[in-house]
């Protein structure tokens, strides 16, 4: 029988409206022997079954997987990641003529909180954030193979950073099916090295595909500036839409390196792109206002909410520095994809910057993330990725 944990009274009101989280402050008790990663009954005061979840250690005590008494088996792997498809298919994103990359599975956006799943053609990289996911990995495995309209033949495991490190789970990333998949993918008819082994996140930002498409009707005749450039997916629009020179940057000699590929992917020996293995701030600060466009899309800068003051100050100073530099009439994509950062605070800091830049500076386009990576109307927190797009005078 699964083992159950109950809540303090009053303290089930947030699972009535549907919220994938428990609170560790709102447990009462719970049966012995429970331990990270075990599927869990979550049990009202008053004794009434919530749902079922995964539990774990910290702040947040339950992952909820469901709010009925719902067996946690194959089947129930199959159909949430077949809903999770419909969906992607729905909004016209799955399988499409001009790419074959896109997130099948967006944690709480999926009913499937601490699961990552994001698909490059026939592979699948799987990323779990919780013990939970983990220890569900090969039976999640199973259901992506069952999903016929996918056709997955790989399969890899990109875990080693993301579980908790206090559950002391050794993860090694590798594949869990197959093996020998070609790390190319496409998105929007343009060609992207994967690096799943050593890359960031599942090896590429999925998430900002449709404002780098956006980027590119932007950059005809424009000199752009790529900061924080990573696989180099702005340059590689920006190239696309006509760009007069693009100069891509960023402090990891490896993701420099990466750009390069993927340029020379889509635009081989084209002149007008050059990357360089600099930090970013040292980088704006010898710019001389030569560039018309500037992308300022750096790593989170506020990964929890003690660390939230110190990254609205690096917001600003980004952007006061990227508005200062920036060619008179020109346009700055400007982003955060801190969780911790609301929408509201990340265009305060902008806003901090361009009083500090003194100049004057309009929002043309307010940006977030694409609809696969759904956010659950019930869990708001799943809304992580902001984004403006500015002219500066």
């Amino acid at each position: 029988m699964i083992q159950a944990v109950y809540l303090k009274k009053g303290k089930d009101e947030s699972l009535k409206r549907h919220h994938s989280w428990v609170f560790s402050g709102a447990l009462a008790y719970m049966d012995e022997g429970i331990k990270e990663g075990d599927t869990v009954r979550v049990i009202s005061a008053e004794g009434e079954l919530l749902g079922v979840g995964h539990f774990q250690l910290g702040t947040i005590a339950v992952r909820m997987l469901a709010f009925e008494d719902t067996e946690i088996n194959d089947e129930f792997w199959f159909d949430r990641l077949k809903k999770a498809l419909a969906m992607r298919k729905a909004a016209g994103i799955a399988m499409n003529d001009d790419g074959n990359t896109f997130r099948l599975v967006h944690g709480e956006g999926d009913q499937l909180p601490g699961l990552v799943v994001d698909c490059y053609g026939v592979t699948a990289v799987i990323q779990a954030h919780s013990v939970g996911m983990h220890e569900a990995r090969m039976a999640i495995c199973n259901a992506l193979l069952r999903l016929e309209d996918l056709h997955i033949e790989n399969i890899f495991y990109k875990s080693e950073t993301t579980l908790p490190y206090k559950a002391g789970v050794e993860s090694e990333n590798g594949f869990l099916v197959g093996g020998h998949a070609d790390d190319v993918a496409v998105e929007n008819n343009l060609k992207f090295h994967i690096d799943w082994l050593r890359g960031q996140k599942t090896g590429f930002f999925v998430d900002q595909r449709d404002n780098r498409l956006l980027l590119e009707k932007y950059s005809k005749g424009k000199r752009v500036l790529n900061m924080f450039c990573y696989t180099g997916g702005f340059s590689v629009y920006a190239l696309r839409g006509g760009a007069e020179l693009v100069h891509s940057v960023d402090s990891s000699e490896k993701a420099v390196d990466l750009t390069r590929q993927n340029v020379e992917l889509n635009f081989p020996n084209d002149e007008r792109h050059q990357a360089y293995c600099e930090d970013a701030f040292r980088f704006l600060e010898k710019t001389t206002g030569e560039y018309d466009l500037i992308v300022l899309d750096p790593p989170a800068f506020a990964k929890h909410r003690h660390a939230l003051h110190n990254a609205l100050k690096g917001y600003t100073r980004l952007n006061a520095k990227g508005i200062e530099k920036v060619k008179p009439g020109g346009i700055i994509f400007t982003f955060s994809c801190s969780q911790a950062v609301s929408k509201e605070q990340f265009q305060a800091a902008v806003f901090t910057a361009a009083l500090r830049a003194h100049r004057n500076v309009g929002i043309l386009h307010q940006l977030h993330q694409p609809a696969d990576h759904p956010i659950s109307i019930y869990h708001p927190e799943g809304e992580y990725l902001k984004g403006l797009v500015l002219y500066v005078e």
